[in-house]
């Protein structure tokens, strides 16, 4: 059994590896990881905290339940943040798929005529209309 911790300040992806180093007469012996993650509020030792303070359990409780809601505001803040880069990356690809559109209706009319009057010419040179 083994316990690692670190915090960081920044959202980021992490990636976590692992070694095991069994003996070479048990190898191929399955094992079992299990990979406890926590985040935020979660991460307090509330106890270390009431000792320390000499506070009292419902002092504990609202010391957490207080940093519980400030979490949720900073969860909610981040939210609306990353709502409006999306609304922004959303509303500018649909700008460029107008713009699109329109150059390629205009190719398609510029072609359309183009072919109408090339074999208009085409068929008044072979005299099959007038």
């Amino acid at each position: 059994k083994g316990k690692f911790t670190f915090m960081s300040e920044v959202y980021e992806t992490y990636e976590i590896c692992f070694i095991s180093k069994v003996p070479p007469h048990q190898r191929g012996i399955e094992q079992e990881i299990k990979l406890v993650t926590k985040k935020g509020v979660e991460t307090r030792s509330y106890e270390g905290i009431q000792e320390a303070a000499k506070l009292k359990p419902m002092e504990v409780e609202l010391k957490r339940l207080e940093d519980l809601s400030d979490s949720i505001v900073r969860d909610f803040a981040l939210m609306r943040k990353r709502e409006e880069e999306m609304r922004d990356t959303n509303e500018k690809t649909n700008s460029r798929v107008l713009f699109f559109s329109i150059f390629s209706m205009c190719c398609l009319l510029g072609l359309a005529t183009w072919q109408v009057l090339y074999l208009r010419r085409y068929f008044k040179a072979k005299k099959l209309i007038e």
